[in-house]
């Protein structure tokens, strides 16, 4: 692991289906994410995505890169632009790059990540710190 590497990149898809399980898996029911009128009411586009859940998705190109789970230490960002789900089949497109940025004085590599939806970042400064 060096300094430089790119992680393969992910596309993942959010469906409203997915919304649906993640609000009962995380007791998150807030109608943005369910309810295109509240959502609309309230001023967003549309309904979208928990931020938690978007974050999950993408913190997948660093588990599945590195093989092993446990080898993620931490996994932080912030949430600064919403996923719009549209209510079809196809769902929202949310594209995930990685890089190794840096290698920490214990040993551990930071991932950076950079996480786009219709090519805007969705996530702020997205970072994992992982066990090479």
């Amino acid at each position: 692991m060096n300094i430089g590497d790119e992680l393969p990149p992910l596309e993942v898809r959010i469906t409203r289906e997915q919304l649906v399980r993640y609000a009962g898996a995380s007791l998150d029911f807030n109608p943005i994410h369910w309810n295109e009128h509240f959502a609309t009411k309230v001023g967003l586009p549309d309904v979208i995505a928990h931020g938690m859940l978007t974050m999950a998705l993408s913190g997948r190109i660093v588990t599945d890169w590195l093989g092993d789970p446990a080898r993620l230490v931490d996994f932080s960002t912030r949430f600064t632009r919403p996923v719009v789900v549209p209510d079809n089949d196809e769902g929202a497109l949310v594209e995930v790059t990685g890089k190794v940025g840096a290698m920490t004085d214990e040993g551990l590599a930071r991932i950076d990540l950079t996480v786009k939806f219709e090519g805007k970042t969705v996530l702020g400064k997205p970072q994992a710190l992982v066990r090479p």
